[in-house]
């Protein structure tokens, strides 16, 4: 019998143990409106109760009273809760992962802090510590030093600075210019690795292809591309991931964000240029270039746009093409660089580009968005071929037609409409001075944009030191737009020096604009226009004749609805909430004192009258309602909950 005595006492204490437990983490979650852990709500409640015995000693034991029972369960619940809500203030719920997430983020600790000590030690060793504490120093030498550092970085940080390149809005003319020399050429990955990637994507290359070459025609840090034909008899290039760069990658992307934090928290120049949000759009970009099927895709929709035009783009095998194996139609030809160009009409070359790469732009929406030299290839035949579309550009209706309006106005040298198409191009700030905005432009079109000159460095140097002066901020389809741009000037330049873009873009604009106004699109556009309107014709008598008749019975009113956005309702009731809470707290705290402080009252037990009693209650239910507000007051606003600021 004892020892059935002795296992039920042994089972029931850690069974009370945890009923508590659980009643005390439902009561801070209905009190404080928080979701508080097991493991933490335990912690509490072992040190709560032991300080809550140590301030019950000097109270009368329950045996004497029954009274203050509920005084002593309100102590106990205000010390335990008060200890949760120190440790939300402190180390907010979810800062510490589970217990059974800790190996797993320790070795990530550790193979982070590996890479960061080599990145540390590369750009330390390339001289860049003081800009990376702050330091605001952007002479040519730190610029040189940047960007043999993110050579050496690899394949993450090659990628982040050609995609800094292209933001001349954000970063000095010195350090654009070295970062546009960034190269990711690498030496080849061993067969047998490359062999294993094809086996693990397509199974055994001998099977897939009737012929396979295993020396690579390009190497890069993503990938290396292989010549092969089909079993059908096509002869195909094949586009393999070196093995390992997504795990690497992954990696690096995560310091890029933690970098991206650090320097946007401790130098004026990380804030200024957004850099977290730079950051996060990189990851993205990178992410989607890892994924060859994105490449595939991209490729498809921008082939299928430039079905008509002189420039050829090679057909993919989509039945041969995975995550990490791109399948595509092999061009015969070589990089405009190195082909012989003296027998080719060079200035229709140079036209037919520009000409797909803006319809692509304008009429599309979807372009190759990195046209350097090394992508555009001379074919046997005499035309033009684009290569590697792993960085493709897209672009909604409406900025096109922006883009379309700007090319107008560049045409017909008319400030006032470029400053309005500019306008819609951009993300435009509450305050602006339009007309300075205006004259501005004019200044920039009288010094760029005139007969016989041509876009260059300093151009676009000056067109986003404008931008960044009136505090527009440019979209990043449309930086995309503009990157494109500049690099296929230097293209057009490599295929016919003195080619003049400015006029040729001109009368491309030009040509599309008289094509619109031919009279079978006015027809078109009028008939479009009217099938859109037809409803809402439809509607408008009724919708007058209801007007008129409340109108004449005087019945015309309005209503107006505040706060119909959920938001804004969410960020009242809250407030109202806590308003409430701090009233309530604040009554119950003095009807306690003076419950308190009154003599006379019906006695429950020695010297303890019913008024103290309740003063001891309400003042638990006064702390408890404060502890409430506090926590709501500390706690960390969700990112989708709108500020007091916040329209």
């Amino acid at each position: 019998m004892d020892i059935v005595n002795f296992l039920v006492d042994w089972v029931s204490v850690p069974v009370t143990f945890l009923a508590l437990i659980m009643g005390i983490s439902l009561a801070a979650r209905r009190i404080l409106g928080l979701r508080v852990g097991l493991v933490r709500t335990a912690l509490a409640c072992l040190l709560g109760l032991s300080l809550t015995a140590g301030l019950l000693n000097g109270m009368p034991e329950p045996e004497t009273t029954t009274a203050l029972s509920t005084v002593q369960i309100g102590i106990a619940l205000l010390v335990v809760i008060s200890l949760l809500t120190l440790a939300e203030i402190i180390v907010p719920t979810g800062t510490i992962p589970p217990v059974t997430e800790w190996w797993r983020l320790l070795r990530n600790r550790i193979a982070r802090g590996r890479r960061y000590s080599r990145i540390s030690a590369i750009a330390f060793r390339h001289g860049l510590g003081p800009y990376l504490r702050g330091r605001e120093r952007t002479d040519t030498r730190v610029a040189r030093s940047l960007r043999q550092a993110l050579e050496e970085g690899g394949v993450t940080f090659v990628k982040l600075g050609q995609v800094l390149s292209t933001r001349p809005d954000l970063l000095p003319a010195e350090v654009i210019d070295e970062l546009t020399l960034l190269q990711d050429n690498v030496p080849a990955a061993p067969w047998a690795s490359v062999r294993a990637v094809l086996v693990a994507e397509l199974g055994p290359p001998e099977e897939v292809f009737a012929e396979f070459d295993e020396t690579p025609i390009a190497a890069a840090s993503v990938a290396q591309v292989h010549r092969a034909r089909l079993k059908s008899g096509e002869e195909v290039v094949v586009k393999v991931q070196r093995p390992g760069v997504r795990r690497v990658a992954e990696g690096d992307l995560d310091i890029v964000g933690r970098l991206a934090s650090t320097l946007h928290e401790r130098t004026r120049w990380g804030r200024a240029i957004g850099i977290k949000d730079l950051a996060t759009g990189f990851s993205g970009a990178l992410r989607e270039e890892l994924d060859f099927r994105v490449e595939a895709r991209n490729l498809a929709a921008v082939r299928a746009a430039s079905a008509d035009a002189d420039v050829v783009l090679p057909q993919v095998y989509e039945d041969h093409c995975t995550s990490r194996v791109l399948v595509m139609e092999r061009l015969d030809g070589r990089p405009i660089r190195s082909a012989p160009l003296e027998s080719a009409d060079r200035s229709a070359l140079a036209r037919s580009l520009l000409d797909v790469l803006l319809r692509q732009v304008l009429l599309n929406g979807v372009f190759h968005a990195d046209p350097h030299p090394g992508n555009i290839m001379l074919l046997g035949d005499g035309r033009l071929g684009m290569l590697d579309f792993g960085s493709v550009g897209r672009i909604d209706a409406q900025l096109r037609s922006a883009l379309g309006k700007l090319l107008l106005a560049v045409d017909r040298g008319d400030p006032a409409s470029l400053r309005d198409a500019l306008l819609e191009l951009v993300t435009r700030p509450d305050e602006i001075d339009e007309q300075q905005l205006e004259r501005a432009l004019g200044q920039f079109m009288a010094r760029h944009l005139n007969a016989g000159m041509r876009p260059d460095a300093a151009m676009f140097g000056d067109l986003f030191a404008l931008v960044y002066r009136y505090g527009l901020s440019i979209p990043p389809e449309i930086a995309a737009v503009f990157r494109a741009l500049a690099t296929v000037e230097g293209t057009l330049d490599a295929l016919s020096p003195g080619f003049d873009i400015i006029a040729e873009s001109r009368a491309f604009a030009e040509q599309q604009f008289s094509e619109r106004l031919t009279p079978e699109s006015l027809r078109r556009t009028v008939t479009e226009e009217l099938y859109s309107m037809l409803p809402m014709v439809k509607r408008l008598p009724r919708r007058l004749e209801r007007i008129s008749s409340a109108l004449e019975q005087g019945r015309l009113g309005m209503n107006l609805r505040l706060f119909a956005d959920e938001r804004d309702r969410h960020f009242v009731v809250t407030l109202l909430h806590q308003v409430m809470l701090t009233v309530l707290g604040a009554t119950a705290g003095v009807m306690a004192v003076l419950l308190l402080g009154a003599d006379g009252g019906p006695l429950v037990g020695p010297d303890i009258s019913l008024f103290q009693v309740f003063g001891y209650n309400l003042l638990v239910i006064s702390v408890l309602l404060g502890l409430r507000v506090v926590v709501t007051v500390f706690r960390p606003r969700d990112a989708t909950q709108p500020s007091g600021h916040r329209a």
